[in-house]
Parts: C-alpha cells; structure tokens; sequence
C-alpha cells in the first residue's frame, strides 16, 4: 500500500515538473537562433584577433625606425573614399536585408549587387593604396610600424575579399533557390559577418587613420 502511494506521488511530482516553465517545454532552440548563435560566438574569436592586431599596432606605432610615420604615409582623401564606400556598403546590404524579408528577387539581387560593387571599389583603393607604399620602398619591412600596419589594414582587407566571394555565393544561391529557409540562414550569417567588417574598419580609420593624421 505504501509503495503503492509512493509511486503515485513519484508520478505526480514527475508530471508536474514537466510541465514546470523551463524544464523542457518549448522544445529546442529554432535553426535560425543555434546557427546565429554559433556565428557570433565566430564572430567574437574573430574580433579577439583583431585587439590583438590593435594592440601591437599602438606598441608599434612610434618605431618608425628612422623612416615614414604615419602622418607621411596616410592620404586623407583616398581614406575617406575607402571609409565611405564600405559605409555605404553596409547600408544597401541593410536594403538588401529589407528586401529579402519580402521576397523581392529584383531588389534583393540589385542591392547585393551595389554592396559588392562598392566592397570590391574599396579593395581597389587599399590596393592602391599599398602598392604607392612598396613602390617607394615603403612595405611591411621597412619598419616595426609598417609591419604592424599593413598586418592589421591587410587583415581587414582579406577579410573583405572573402566577404565579397561569399555575397556572390548568396546571389548565385537566392537567384537559383529563391528565398528557402536554408538560405535565409546562410544570408543572415553573411550579414552578421559584412557588417561586423564595417564596425571594424570604423576602429582601424578612428584608432590608425585619424590618430596617425594628428600625431
């Protein structure tokens, strides 16, 4: 009898606490919240790696070894057309975004495309923008401060370049697909990297660019 009873409450107490708010009710976490989840959790590792790229370049900034400090290096004008069409880029991929969310292939497509257009203009400048440098001699050898330098913008840039490769995987995907479940995860994590990208590159145009100008 008395085991019985005991069993029953045993049962009870079980049922109850099954049904108690967070002890399993819900079930699992959506695809879309664990994929984000997991992507930022890259995102962070990576932005782990660029403090440290931040840290030596303000160790490093003063050893010039008797060459060209930043303030001789740095072109305001070139800098400022990098900064804005990344700037911009992070926009129309916010309109790109706001596009998909209605499932509009035309305009989805056309942003997409602009944000490319503008990353890859930007890849030229800093293109440029490091050939002028090795040209007169300037390179990542010349000095602790240029090393640091060119490690750090040609990071980003790296960066950018696999940015662009993976927006034109996600035209190709959404032209051919359309707008499946799969690929609005896969979208969400591009947009999560490209805009992480233009957050960095606002640090190293306030922290290198704008600082190195004022020294």
């Amino acid at each position: 009898m008395n085991t019985t009873v005991l069993d029953h409450g045993h049962a009870h107490d079980t049922a109850r606490a099954s049904t108690a708010p967070g002890r399993g009710t819900g079930g699992p976490a959506s695809k879309r919240i664990v994929v984000g989840y997991g992507f930022w959790i890259f995102l962070l590792s990576d932005i782990i790696m660029f403090s440290a790229f931040f840290a030596a370049y303000a160790v490093l900034a003063p050893a010039t070894a008797d060459g060209p400090s930043a303030r001789q290096i740095f072109e305001p004008t070139s800098v400022a057309a990098e900064t804005a069409c990344l700037l911009l880029s992070s926009f129309t991929c916010g309109m790109a975004s706001v596009a998909a969310s209605q499932r509009s292939q035309k305009w989805t497509q056309l942003a997409l495309l602009v944000t490319g257009s503008l990353g890859f203009i930007f890849l030229l400048l800093e293109a440029r923008e490091f050939g002028g440098l090795v040209s007169r001699g300037d390179g990542p050898t010349r000095s602790a401060f240029l090393s640091a330098f060119f490690t750090l913008v040609g990071c980003h840039g790296l960066h950018v370049t696999a940015g662009l490769l993976w927006l034109g995987t996600m035209m190709a995907q959404i032209y051919a697909k359309g707008f499946r479940r799969d690929i609005q995860h896969r979208y969400f994590c591009f947009t999560l990297f490209w805009h992480a990208l233009d957050i960095v590159w606002v640090a190293i145009f306030g922290l290198v660019y704008l600082v190195g100008l004022n020294l």
